[in-house]
């Protein structure tokens, strides 16, 4: 193998010599060439990611007043207090002047004192006549019916209005110490609103539904003595001389339930002078826990004179059929009139 390895290396040299001569050595690395031109601006580069927040600046200086704002809406109102103690007792006052006994000069007082009932025919309570104040208010009562007989209430009298609704405000009690409430026989009435009254419905059960029928009362006092003028025709009656005006309606007389139950009003008192003319005008509830309207309850009411020059049998047979016809031709007016004061 030594001897082919030499052989070869002897060839190439003759070769090499043949060709042109013996090649050199390799020489030495040159010196470094001058630096290039700049190059161009290379693309722009993608958006950097989202740095840190910073720390929070220092506060800023204070800045101006802002303008005056509008007024607020008013607040709602408070709680009532409580009532407060009674007072220390005033001191005692002078002595009046002397009195003058003179029996010759005598002049009536307006001392007296006259209670006055209104009735508004609504659920809302009614105001006091001008010159009188209130006792209390309620609801209006017509009249009572127990075991088949009946107490009327003078719709003039404070008695005709009750401070507190019941169906029956009343007990039935026997002589054996023994006492019956909302017997089924026992019957209240009172002045109804003027709703429709539909007499084919259930009658009504739910305490709410019924004060809804009921009419609303005040009782008032004064000073002035009332009493009530009838004209028995479709104009209102002027009042007396010495007395004016406090309302004007018309002439109710009274009211009749099944049987022989029913009541009236005394003409001369306010009670006969109703300001609405509703039909029916009473609402009928039982001790059985109801109430409803019956068409068998009947209003009587003053009619209209048509000739007063022929007097006696007037009006019979007459029949007034419809709201306008019976307020026009048939149910008579009146007013109610409380006497003036003296200007002692």
């Amino acid at each position: 193998k030594g001897k082919k390895s030499k052989g070869k290396q002897w060839y190439q040299r003759r070769v090499a010599i043949t060709a042109g001569g013996i090649p050199g050595e390799n020489g030495e690395n040159g010196a470094n060439g001058v630096n290039g031109l700049a190059g161009e601006d290379g693309a722009k580069g993608e958006t950097g990611a989202k740095g840190e927040t910073g720390a929070p600046g220092n506060n800023g200086d204070k800045g101006p007043a802002g303008e005056r704002g509008e007024p607020g809406q008013k607040g709602l109102a408070g709680i009532k207090g409580q009532k407060g103690q009674q007072g220390e007792d005033g001191a005692k006052g002078q002595r009046g002047p002397e009195g003058v006994c003179e029996p010759d000069d005598y002049y009536p007082c307006n001392c007296d004192t006259h209670t006055i009932v209104k009735h508004s025919q609504t659920t809302e309570e009614p105001d006091c006549p001008a010159d009188y104040e209130s006792l209390w208010s309620g609801y209006s009562l017509v009249f009572f019916e127990g075991n088949g007989y009946g107490l009327s209430q003078d719709l003039g009298s404070a008695g005709s209005c009750l401070e507190e609704f019941q169906l029956v405000p009343f007990m039935q009690c026997s002589s054996s110490d023994v006492c019956r409430h909302g017997v089924r026989t026992d019957k209240s009435f009172w002045l109804a609103v003027g709703l429709d009254a539909d007499f084919t419905v259930k009658p009504m059960t739910s305490i709410d539904e019924i004060q809804s029928h009921i009419s609303r009362c005040r009782v008032c006092v004064g000073t002035k003595y009332v009493l009530t003028r009838h004209s028995f025709t479709g104009e209102k009656p002027e009042c007396p001389n010495n007395f004016h005006e406090v309302w004007n309606g018309y002439s109710y007389l009274m009211v009749t339930s099944s049987g022989t139950s029913g009541g009236g009003q005394d003409l001369a008192s306010s009670g006969s002078c109703l300001e609405n003319f509703h039909l029916p005008t009473f609402i009928e509830c039982l001790g059985r826990g109801t109430c409803a309207y019956y068409i068998n309850n009947l209003d009587y009411w003053l009619a209209q004179n048509p000739d007063i020059t022929q007097p006696g049998m007037w009006g019979m047979g007459n029949v007034y059929s419809g709201l306008d016809d019976i307020l026009e031709q048939g149910v008579a007016r009146c007013t109610v009139c409380a006497r003036n004061t003296l200007d002692l």
